[in-house]
């Protein structure tokens, strides 16, 4: 039996009149003669002013400004490091920044700052999906090397992405730049992994209060997402997920991903074969779906290719393992969904944005059709 899986110039110049005879010439040329004495001293005396308004507008800059020789004064990295610097100040101007990560530029959008410019923007709905970029948002090409051209035009105050940026970070000229990363510490992710960084990046902005309160926000969202998962599947506990590379071949994400992260704080298990690496996923076949429990519910996270999930519901295995098959006529059925794209190695946005697809899918086969 087939399994059907459900449906990423400058002005003209004027010719010059001459006088036709010699007591003309005379006059013209006096007049000439006089005309210059007074620019001459016009000239003068807008030095003598302008000079004078240099002295004091040098003065006043002085005693505004720190020496630029002055070891003592903070530099401008040090300066985004003081918590209070920018409210202190409530009539500077908002940070002009700029992001290649996802997971940051995601992050600082659904804080209510965007960036100003990030990569990739083109392919944002199909790995990122939510929280959608404003249109003031510059594409800056590809994340890894940006477009060098277009940087150097844009208005940037800072830069903020991590490791995996660092070398491109010479496109921007001298802009500062601070390093944010949303990433396991350890070998289980947990929920101070990602509430760290949120933070982080609202001191960098000058706005830690407004970080604290999404990080509530989030949280109580992911809470209503849980409740309503479990009212609306109380037998399922246990997820497994995977992302297909191709038909046969899949990552499935371990305790070290940020789905183990929101899982857990909506009271449920994630389940994997095997310890994930650096970047949280374990590389599995197809065959290796069998070494799951049949209470297990499979969640597949787009993108998926259209050819991809055509060669995958004709695969054999597949439709052995079961999953999505109805209960009543089925002895193999096993519960599965696929969930809407969401940036895997992303931060708070992304928690919250996983959190609510689970708590809105509709599982199908094996224990989804339980009812309490």
């Amino acid at each position: 039996m087939k399994v059907r899986l459900p449906p990423l110039k400058k002005p003209p110049i004027s010719p010059t009149t001459f006088p036709s005879n010699q007591t003309a010439l005379t006059r013209h040329c006096l007049f000439k003669s006089a005309a210059f004495k007074v620019i001459q001293v016009l000239s003068v005396a807008s030095l003598v002013l302008t000079g004078c308004d240099n002295v004091d507008g040098a003065a006043d800059s002085t005693q505004d400004k720190p020496a630029l020789n002055d070891s003592s004064a903070p530099s401008q990295i040090e300066a985004l490091d003081q918590p209070d610097s920018a409210s202190a100040n409530p009539s500077k101007k908002s940070l002009n920044v700029v992001s290649p990560d996802w997971g940051v530029s995601a992050t600082l959008t659904a804080m209510g700052h965007p960036p100003i410019a990030t990569g990739d923007m083109r392919v944002w709905d199909q790995w990122v999906a939510e929280p959608k970029l404003p249109s003031s948002v510059h594409d800056l090409g590809i994340r890894y090397l940006p477009n060098a051209e277009l940087a150097a035009q844009l208005p940037v105050d800072l830069i903020i992405d991590n490791f995996f940026y660092e070398h491109s970070r010479g496109v921007y000229g001298d802009v500062p730049a601070q390093t944010v990363m949303f990433a396991a510490q350890g070998k289980t992710a947990k929920w101070s992994d990602y509430t760290a960084p949120t933070r982080k990046l609202g001191k960098i902005i000058g706005n830690p209060a407004q970080a604290e309160q999404y990080i509530n926000q989030s949280q109580q969202r992911i809470n209503q997402a849980g409740a309503k998962l479990q009212q609306r599947y109380p037998a399922i506990k246990k997820f497994a997920v995977v992302q297909f590379v191709d038909a046969n071949n899949m990552r499935m994400y371990a305790n070290n991903s940020l789905f183990n992260t929101v899982l857990t704080k909506m009271d449920k298990q994630l389940v994997a074969l095997g310890e994930g690496n650096e970047w949280g996923f374990v590389p599995i076949q197809m065959g290796d779906l069998t070494q799951l429990e049949p209470d297990v519910c499979l969640l597949i996270i787009k993108p998926l290719n259209p050819i991809t999930q055509q060669q995958i519901q004709d695969s054999l295995v597949w439709q052995r393992l079961g999953y999505g098959a109805d209960p009543s006529t089925s002895d193999t059925s096993r519960c599965m969904t696929i969930l809407p794209p969401v940036w895997i190695y992303g931060g708070m946005a992304s928690l919250t944005s996983l959190a609510d697809n689970l708590a809105s899918a509709t599982l199908v086969g094996g224990r989804a059709h339980d009812i309490k």
